[in-house]
């Protein structure tokens, strides 16, 4: 069996197209880099974590909003069926691979970071760069504020 390179770019672009979609895909970009240094160090630090996953298994017509659920359990799964991504190549079926929250219970437990939010929160993949700057981003940094997170690991599916 030959590997084969997924041509992630490409295929985006004519995901994209084919939703009809008159303007070519786009990739966000930032000439202000929204990355500051640490305020504490990571083991006092409280950690939010932040997936594209979704809570329920969405169709790509469903209306999609910031949600949070509680840390205090790991979730028996989460969605991404109505993403694009390389379903040959991965799954959903490992949980730890793509929604890191028992590695960071492990780091709590161990005195690595202070503290984990009492919730995650779960990131609307939305191809307007536009919602996802002005509505989307503005409600996560609002519900980790309300959290009092101090960092947040954005774990992309």
């Amino acid at each position: 069996m030959t590997s084969q390179v997924v041509q992630y770019m490409a295929r985006t672009r004519a995901y994209y197209e084919a939703q009809g979609f008159e303007i070519p895909y786009t990739w966000a970009q930032f000439d202000d880099i929204p990355f500051t240094p640490l305020a504490l160090p990571l083991r006092e630090s409280t950690v939010a974590l932040i997936t594209t996953a979704a809570l329920y298994d969405r169709h790509a017509d469903d209306v999609r909003e910031v949600a949070s659920q509680t840390t205090a359990e790991i979730p028996a799964k989460l969605f991404a069926n109505d993403l694009s991504w390389d379903r040959q190549a991965t799954h959903l079926n490992d949980l730890g691979s793509y929604f890191p929250l028992k590695v960071l219970q492990k780091l709590e437990r161990e005195d690595r970071i202070g503290s984990i939010c009492t919730n995650f929160y779960c990131a609307p993949t939305e191809y307007s760069h536009r919602r996802t700057t002005e509505v989307d981003a503005p409600e996560i940094l609002d519900r980790c504020r309300q959290d009092k997170a101090d960092i947040a690991l954005l774990v992309p599916l």
